[in-house]
């Protein structure tokens, strides 16, 4: 018996309510030996005090040691293991913007790059170009023709597009073009089996005129492709969990990702307090609420400490907001860390708090990640916690005799 199986034995209905708190990229680390993470720096006061009123803990996103993508990190943070469902970030990008992915499609995640007189690459993110800018920049993309297949370019979000190509005989086996470093050219694609080989002769041609046309461009002058991937089998969330679930998100990949499990998208616009506002007006109307803010993972991979300190200060100023409401059960976590020191995801496992009537309480009494390794939850892989948030909320019944 599988832990999905297992759940859909001993759930029980219950007029609970659970919160999902995603800030992107939470844990940290300190700039110098003995130093603060981002986390610790911040003030958090309202976060500090969800601590001592709940239990804290270290959540591991996929395994010790594994730094997991966007992808992987939420699906371990909705319960689904992310070794058994590996899902490329193409169709959770496609997903995200409501492409009608269909049973020849393979799609993938673009970034629109800046690329020197060399070839190499100045910025995998050409500058975070504007929204008008990538839209631009996508209707030239979208002039190219690869005999054989039909090509879809749609426009996401700054520097990210996402490529749908549709046709017979194509796979996801293949090879990020993104080497994600500057100084070196982007990678060739090749696909590892026969179906993979085709999806990388059409990519390869369209990135070859992709340079082509963005020439007139300014900073977005290429294109680099990632997360190859044609629509998975994965069981729906209501059908695993029993929950009527809402995703509050901003960013079209994290709207795919509760897609995928069949979570209901709703539009709160572009700021956390419209998130705010529309988990406080759809309040009566699902189980599970599933909230991500993005901004503390992007100011971590630009390496700015400061910007992320401010982020986390921003998250936790709304807390209060959420708190008000009476959750049965607030989880507060992260789905993986982005350390500003690496500029990119780590392995680190990412600070947790839950806070519920029925949490068992520890010493905990600010959030951060040396007060949360000596928190109650411990360290656990983060697949567990849709249990955790089950069983809290009352939604579990006893196992065995």
């Amino acid at each position: 018996m599988n832990t999905h199986e297992l759940v859909r034995e001993l759930r029980e209905p219950a007029a609970t309510k659970i919160v999902l708190l995603v800030a992107d990229g939470l844990g940290g680390l300190p700039l110098q030996p003995g130093g603060r993470t981002e986390l610790e720096t911040a003030a958090t006061p309202n976060l500090d005090a969800a601590a001592r009123d709940g239990v804290c803990g270290l959540s591991t996103p996929v395994l010790p040691g594994i730094t997991p993508g966007s992808g992987p990190g939420h699906l371990g943070l909705f319960g689904y293991d992310p070794l058994e469902y590996r899902i490329g970030r193409g169709i959770l990008e496609a997903l995200g913007i409501n492409f009608p992915v269909g049973a020849q499609d393979v799609a993938i995640r673009g970034n629109f790059c800046t690329l020197s007189a060399d070839g190499t690459i100045a910025d995998r993110r050409a500058g975070r170009p504007t929204n008008e800018a990538n839209k631009a920049a996508v209707e030239r993309l979208r002039t190219i023709r690869v005999p054989g297949v039909e090509l879809f370019v749609e426009p996401v979000k700054e520097h990210r597009f996402v490529l749908v190509i549709r046709g017979d005989g194509l796979g996801d086996r293949v090879n990020d073009t993104d080497p994600q470093a500057v100084g070196v050219r982007p990678l060739a694609a090749a696909g590892e089996d026969a179906a993979g080989a085709r999806t990388a002769d059409v990519v390869n041609r369209f990135v070859a005129e992709a340079t082509k046309v963005l020439a007139t461009e300014g900073a977005v002058s290429g294109v680099t492709l990632r997360g190859f991937a044609t629509y998975p089998k994965i069981a729906a969330f209501a059908d695993v969990y029993g929950l009527k679930a809402a995703a509050i998100a901003v960013y079209p990949m994290y709207k795919g990702l509760a897609r995928l499990v069949g979570m209901d998208i709703l539009d709160p616009g572009a700021t956390l307090q419209g998130q705010v506002d529309t988990l406080k007006r759809v309040w009566a109307d699902y189980d599970f609420f599933f909230l991500h803010y993005k901004y503390t993972d992007s100011t971590g991979e630009d390496g700015n400490f400061p910007a992320k300190v401010q982020m986390i200060e921003a998250f936790d100023a709304v807390i209060p907001q959420i708190r008000a409401l009476n959750p049965d059960v607030l989880i507060v976590t992260g789905d993986h860390s982005t350390p500003s020191k690496m500029k990119s995801h780590s392995w680190h496992p990412v600070p947790t708090l839950l806070v519920s009537d029925l949490a068992r309480p520890d010493e905990v009494a600010e959030f951060g990640e040396r007060s949360c390794l000596r928190g109650g939850l411990g360290q656990f892989e983060a697949k567990h916690l849709m249990l955790l948030a089950m069983a809290h909320a009352g939604r579990l019944g006893k196992y065995g005799a």
